[in-house]
């Protein structure tokens, strides 16, 4: 029994190291995710960029290198028929690709930043295709490239920017504001002068009508006269003192003496 035992468990001791080594041998690379735009519209004659980014589990370092490759889209172009590679990066240094784009294509990205993107200048007519973008970060190497189609068009061809419209609706709405603000003061203006002046005619219209006190008294004594009894009344009553001295001048030493006196019924 005792042998059968040891057998039992060094089969199964194999069996466990066996399953290991096809786990680590088998055991996939993590896969390095690329991105670019999709499209790019650029002026013929002009300086085109095409982007492309990575994200990858591993640490860049010198051995992380990328390609850009290009396919024409036109038929009677010498790269229409497979992709070319175009421009090389590695350990820090770019090697350009063939002599149509030695001379304008220039690594504009920053790989430490995960960036690789290059600059096309002067973009031509015949740059009309697809640009593919690879990246290998090792052990990360496993990735799907990115693909950019490029267009390179006339001046005329090149489509609108919103920009310009949406500055003017922007100023055009700030300008309405401002001219409803300004409405808005005047108005309130005018309401409060035509309020000061209501208040000012309201203010004359009751002291026009307030009674005088004398016309009051004068309206008084009429009253009292009118409720007075009637009858005759009898004006003063005058007497002159004369002088009985027999002078000359007698009669204009005369001084007048005035009694009044005045009757009741």
């Amino acid at each position: 029994m005792e042998p059968k035992w040891s057998n039992t468990v060094c089969k199964r001791v194999l069996l466990t190291g066996f399953t290991l080594c096809v786990v680590f041998v088998t055991l996939p690379t993590s896969a390095i995710d690329i991105h670019a735009d999709p499209e790019v519209i650029v002026q013929n004659g002009t300086t085109g960029v095409l982007r492309c980014t990575f994200k990858s589990s591993e640490v860049v370092s010198s051995v992380t290198s990328v390609t850009w490759y290009f396919q024409s889209s036109q038929p009677d172009n010498q790269f229409s028929k497979a992709p070319y590679v175009i421009y090389y990066f590695s350990n820090g240094k770019g090697f350009p690709g063939p002599v149509e784009f030695k001379d304008r294509v220039q690594f504009v990205g920053d790989i430490n930043k995960r960036d690789v993107s290059i600059q096309l200048s002067p973009t031509q007519f015949s740059d009309n295709g697809t640009f593919f973008c690879d990246v290998k970060n090792p052990p990360d190497v496993q990735g799907t490239q990115a693909r950019t189609e490029l267009r390179v068009v006339l001046k005329e061809s090149l489509p609108q920017s919103n920009t310009a419209l949406i500055v003017g609706i922007v100023c055009g709405a700030l300008l309405l504001l401002v001219v409803i603000a300004v409405a808005a003061c005047i108005a309130m203006r005018v309401l409060h002068n035509r309020h000061d002046y209501e208040g000012c005619t309201s203010l004359e219209s009751v002291s026009s009508h307030a009674p005088q006190p004398r016309k009051k008294v004068e309206s008084s004594l009429e009253g009292s006269r009118c409720t007075s009894p009637s009858g005759p009344l009898q004006g003063p009553v005058i007497y002159a003192q004369l002088d009985h001295s027999g002078s000359k001048n007698s009669f204009h030493k005369m001084e007048p003496v005035v009694y009044a006196d005045i009757r009741k019924n």
